[in-house]
């Protein structure tokens, strides 16, 4: 038997959140290097979910509401090896790549500041996650004017020249 859950995250300031996978203890520190390695400046709360030994939720960050902000997230999606990062003063793409490279994570699901849906599925044995849904459904094609604001918006983010 086994039992699927949309579980909302809560995210009532909109900020950009990172959703993965990873598979060690270390995960906290790791994370923590490698967020604060990736944007000077960068203000964010972590949490991993143990899924063996005692099974606690792990946090750290540098901002205490956001700390707090992951935990509570983490409870309620409760998926064993799970992280989420909340971040304030950067984007995702400033610390992705570092994220990525870190030897125990496993999969990235999202970075985003859409609205984001995690998907789950609970068996006998515990909880994973199956997917997010990150954001809406499109709404039609992009126009002209829509890729020339498109364009304005990088250039104005500084990533494009």
């Amino acid at each position: 038997m086994f039992e699927i859950k949309v579980i909302d995250i809560q995210n009532p300031d909109g900020l950009n959140v990172i959703i993965g996978q990873s598979h060690f203890i270390k995960t906290v520190e790791d994370l923590y290097e490698a967020l604060i390695q990736g944007s000077n400046g960068i203000q964010f709360g972590l949490s991993f979910c143990e899924s063996s030994g005692p099974r606690l939720i792990r946090s750290c960050g540098t901002k205490e509401d956001l700390i707090e902000l992951s935990k509570k997230n983490a409870m309620d999606i409760s998926c064993g090896h799970f992280f989420i990062i909340f971040i304030d003063k950067a984007f995702p793409i400033h610390v992705l790549n570092n994220i990525k490279i870190v030897p125990e994570v496993c999969t990235v699901f999202c970075a985003t500041s859409n609205p984001v849906q995690v998907v789950t599925l609970e068996t006998t044995l515990g909880r994973g996650i199956i997917g997010v849904i990150d954001g809406n459904k499109p709404l039609g094609y992009e126009t002209p004017d829509d890729i020339k604001e498109r364009h304005d918006l990088l250039r104005k983010f500084g990533y494009k020249l």
